[in-house]
């Protein structure tokens, strides 16, 4: 067989050689194709390789009935249509951590840069201006570093970090005591790197819940002084926040290779003098570029040679037919993960999952990922999937086990997860019944029937006359009708819950006034992703 590669984003020659030089592939480099190009030729090869400038949009792929793998040479996916590359039976794969030392020496040239003004000094001396009082930096030595993100590049700045002779902190929801002390680091709270740290650095993905988590309120906790390095992903760090705590004095410098909108222009960024900035340099040096080519090229050969998949991002082993019978319980999984960490209201650093019933016949491995995937996606949203569930849980020092069970706790088929952090537990059951599809039936120590819907109301109260009616008035008075309503209890006049599948989200004007109620102990809102016509279980 003859396999040929597309390739339409500048990728390193060197790092293609295997690629180039195999017998059985060769390989086109088309730099610069406008869309409506590549949507035509596509037909005509089995590979593409592509960068971040390459938009892989479902029309683009519309005419790929040969295409079989799409290859990021990178680590993000933001360019690419995962779902219509799956639909089309596309497997698309990145290079995971081929960029880490780059981003992390980066991160580390960006810090002494910042502390020392090399940039402004260097400026002011090519212009022939001799001052070296107006340039008087800091020592890094017994400076407290709080690093917000524990992953990969996290981790590998705290090591050469620790070099310097700084004391770290490290926030990560995934990052347990026993990891940090490992790492040399101590696991700290958000609130604690603010207090105490006199430099700040982001390595954290970018999610609805680390939007602008560095805002106004944010850096008004931060030691007066502080200076604040993003070389992770625009919009972590609220760019207005930041210049008016520069304008005050409060914040003393910044150093930014990504921003909200790129390229950058805001002149309040581009022209401060205690910012420095960088075109999203830190993954661009010449070794990581050759690294994250040789992966995609080594793995494209063994795609096609030998069936074997290393770093798909959409494609877990499993046959189709076996895809088929279990899709309602996979996608009952991932709902389990999702809303049992949003009961937990804290990443677990324990997860067991339990199968009953005909459950224990089949190949639970993909289910177990789509549990897994569900709880992850809380924090890591669209960057976590299926086949790279695992490797994350495993990245973040949580353990994890699966039993199966032939007793049938009630129902033909039942799955049970249970997560937990510390003297916390949260635990759904679940079961997929026929002809009336998927039910959780337990929510803690409580039995109910609830169809999994978009928005879910879960609160606890005391079993007292009128509390059904009490909830069911205010939610009225707010326009939010009750599509079900299940409730559950241990003893009369004991503790007991309510379950509500709301045709809307319960704002917080809503949570605020339930919360009045007499007797009524918790509230959370339950949300789970919009449904779709052609959602995509990966």
């Amino acid at each position: 067989m003859h396999y040929k590669v597309l390739v339409t984003d500048e990728i390193s020659d060197h790092g293609l050689r295997s690629l180039m030089e195999h017998p059985h592939f060769s390989v086109d480099k088309r730099i610069g194709l406008p869309p409506r190009d590549i949507k035509e030729i596509i037909k005509n090869y089995d590979a593409l390789i592509v960068r971040s400038q390459t938009q892989v949009t479902e029309e683009v792929l519309h005419n790929a009935d040969r295409l079989k793998v799409i290859a990021r040479a990178g680590v993000g996916i933001d360019n690419i249509d995962v779902n219509a590359a799956t639909r089309k039976g596309i497997i698309v794969i990145n290079a995971p951590g081929a960029n880490t030392i780059a981003a992390t020496e980066h991160t580390l040239a960006m810090m002494l840069s910042l502390v020392k003004h090399i940039p402004q000094a260097h400026r002011i001396t090519s212009e022939g201006i001799w001052n070296r009082s107006a340039f008087k930096g800091i020592e890094l030595y017994k400076k407290t570093l709080g690093i917000i993100g524990m992953g990969k590049i996290g981790t590998e700045v705290a090591k050469r970090a620790k070099s310097f002779g700084m004391t770290i902190l490290g926030y990560d929801p995934y990052l347990t005591e026993e990891r940090a002390k490992k790492i040399g680091v101590t696991n700290a709270s958000l609130e604690q790197i603010a207090r105490e740290s006199d430099i700040i650095t982001l390595h954290t993905p970018l999610t609805n819940e680390t939007r602008s988590l560095i805002d106004d309120d944010y850096l008004s906790k931060t030691k007066s002084g502080v200076r604040i390095i993003n070389c992770a992903r625009g919009g972590i760090l609220d760019e207005n926040a930041l210049i008016r705590a520069l304008q005050s004095g409060h914040v003393a410098g910044a150093a930014l290779d990504v921003f909200e909108n790129e390229p950058v222009i805001k002149k309040e960024l581009l022209e401060h003098p205690n910012i420095i900035v960088t075109p999203h340099l830190a993954a661009s040096t010449v070794e990581a570029q050759e690294k994250v080519a040789e992966e995609v090229s080594a793995e494209i050969i063994e795609i096609f040679e030998t069936n074997s998949i290393h770093n798909a991002v959409n494609m877990p082993q499993i046959t189709g037919g076996a895809q088929h019978k279990l899709q309602p319980f996979l996608i009952l999984g991932e709902q389990l993960g999702q809303l049992s960490v949003q009961l937990l209201k804290q990443a677990p650093d324990k997860i067991e999952i339990n199968f009953y019933g005909d459950l224990i016949d089949e190949d639970t491995d993909l289910l177990t990922r789509m549990m897994i995937k569900g709880i992850l996606s809380y924090h890591f949203k669209d960057s976590v999937n299926a086949i790279n569930a695992f490797h994350l849980l495993k990245e973040k020092g949580v353990p994890y086990t699966v039993q199966k069970n032939a007793a049938n706790k009630g129902f033909a088929n039942y799955m049970e997860l249970v997560i937990s952090r510390e003297n916390k537990t949260a635990s759904i059951g679940a079961t997929v019944l026929n002809g009336y599809g998927a039910r959780i039936v337990k929510m803690n120590t409580y039995r109910v029937d609830v169809k999994p819907e978009r928005y879910l109301l879960y609160i606890c109260h005391q079993d007292v006359p009128g509390m059904i009616g009490k909830v069911g008035s205010i939610l009225g008075d707010y326009e939010i009708n009750i599509g079900t309503m299940q409730v559950g209890r241990t003893a009369v006049g004991g503790d007991a819950i309510m379950v509500l599948t709301l045709d809307k989200k319960a704002d917080i004007g809503v949570i605020k006034q339930l919360g009045l109620i007499k007797g009524l102990k918790e509230i959370e809102n339950l949300e789970l992703p919009a449904p779709s016509a052609n959602q995509s279980i990966f």
